[in-house]
């Protein structure tokens, strides 16, 4: 169960709600010394508090970019199609805005906007022109 938690949930979040399941069976061990109750008990209060506690972390909203900001193409990005670009010194999928137009390799783009994990982005020279 707490596997398929993994999934909708970062891991981070999932991890802290186990060692506190786990300090909470620490505790009841003292006046429940049977282990595989214990190991009962862990798996039930970390799968209650992950669901439980889920409601009470604010979903996270994908950063805004601000200002248009500058790429540099990795691979080409075909029309309507993705590719890659170096943006902030790390590799992100992009998509052109323009869906009819191509953008070729190791070519300056401008990031305009981001969709989900994937970057929004026009040729440098078709802004300039």
């Amino acid at each position: 169960m707490l596997c398929l938690t993994e999934l909708f949930l970062p891991t981070a979040f999932v991890a802290f709600m186990m060692g506190l399941s786990a300090f909470a069976v620490a505790g009841i061990s003292l006046f429940l010394p049977y282990l595989n109750i214990q190991i009962f008990l862990w798996m039930v209060l970390s799968i209650l508090l992950v669901l439980l506690s889920r409601r009470l972390v604010p979903k996270g909203k994908a950063r805004a970019i601000e200002d248009s900001q500058e790429a540099k193409t990795l691979t080409e990005i075909p029309p309507g199609e993705t590719g890659r670009v170096i943006y902030e010194g790390n590799s992100w999928q992009a998509r052109c805005e323009d869906t009819s137009a191509a953008i070729p390799p190791n070519q300056n783009v401008i990031v305009v906007g981001r969709k989900g994990t994937t970057l929004i982005v026009v040729p440098e020279n078709l802004l300039h022109s």
